[in-house]
């Protein structure tokens, strides 16, 4: 057989196929939590049970004052240009120099790094995907005061599989809040449950459409009909708390987030768990995989689970 061959085969029997003529719905074929329920678990039996019907969970007060203020000082030492970055791991706001996206935390600081291996963030995602896990993807997402604009409905799964080549629905998200999200400041939203379905969307993959879709992602959405779908049936809940406050979401749940118009600006710190046995194959939806700052390739590193405070 040879290796085009090879592909069509494997491409004809993915189960989440996506970037169709048409929008298309499929059943989610995995389990939204991997491991079974026991008394040292990082969640209790009730929260395990609301992430599996809910695909997300928001979890307050579980950082001190001192961790969330260390994190908050090194957040915007990096975006004020206090750090020195990698190249191409900053995204600016669509039609300003207004920082949106860093790119690489573990990388670039120590702090995240340590942020990324703690027991209350990777220790919850790898009980959730009953696997070791390792880092996918990490960023600081910025949102200014005045100018921060949206992030638009979607799955992330459906870019990760098409444009990544992540098998299947064994990743999670967790978003630090390093500022108060409220109402107002375009904090995360999600649809509860929506995670149950696999939106196969329309359109090809334009070549390098990483570079336009982290400005504004129009290639890999749902149709307006499929969100009033979703909407409808689920409903939608902000994730709003204090700083601090941590927000777990299944990789195929359906979130987005408001512009922000308020003087109030809004960040987070955001990683990404993938299960070990999960690693990238070649994308599903696309010609060529994305830069690795986006996704992790090769041989990734499982996460050393650490516990005590982080400064």
């Amino acid at each position: 057989m040879t290796a085009m061959s090879k592909e069509r085969d494997r491409r004809s029997q993915d189960p989440y196929p996506s970037r169709l003529p048409e929008e298309r719905w499929l059943p989610r074929q995995d389990r939204t939590v991997w491991s079974q329920w026991r008394p040292d678990a990082p969640l209790t039996a009730q929260q395990a049970d609301q992430f599996d019907r809910d695909g997300f969970l928001i979890l307050k007060d579980i950082f001190t004052t001192e961790e969330v203020e260390a994190l908050k000082a090194e957040s915007a030492a990096m975006r004020n240009g206090e750090r020195d970055l990698m190249d191409g791991s900053v995204i600016t706001e669509p039609g300003s120099d207004e920082v949106r996206t860093i790119f690489k935390l573990p990388d670039q600081s120590s702090l995240f790094n340590r942020l990324a291996s703690d027991r209350r963030v990777a220790g919850i995602a790898r009980f959730l995907l009953g696997d070791e896990v390792y880092i996918h993807q990490s960023r600081l997402n910025y949102k200014p005061g005045f100018t921060g604009k949206e992030f638009y409905w979607h799955s992330d799964f459906e870019t990760w599989h098409a444009e990544d080549g992540m098998p299947r629905m064994r990743a999670v998200s967790a978003s630090l809040l390093l500022t108060d999200n409220d109402a107002m400041n375009g904090p995360l939203m999600l649809m509860p449950g929506s995670h149950k379905h696999f939106i196969a969307c329309a359109g090809e993959t334009p070549d390098e459409n990483h570079k336009s879709s982290l400005k504004k992602q129009e290639v890999g959405v749902p149709s307006h009909e499929a969100l009033g779908k979703l909407a409808s049936e689920h409903g939608i809940t902000a994730a709003t708390g204090k700083a601090g406050t941590l927000v777990l979401f299944d990789c195929n749940t359906i979130h987005g987030s408001n512009g922000n118009i308020t003087p109030f600006p809004r960040s987070n710190a955001f990683f990404v768990f993938n299960a070990m046995s999960n690693r990238l194959e070649e994308p599903y939806g696309a010609r060529k995989a994305r830069p690795d700052f986006l996704a992790e390739r090769g041989e990734p590193t499982p996460v050393e689970i650490k516990t005590g405070k982080l400064a």
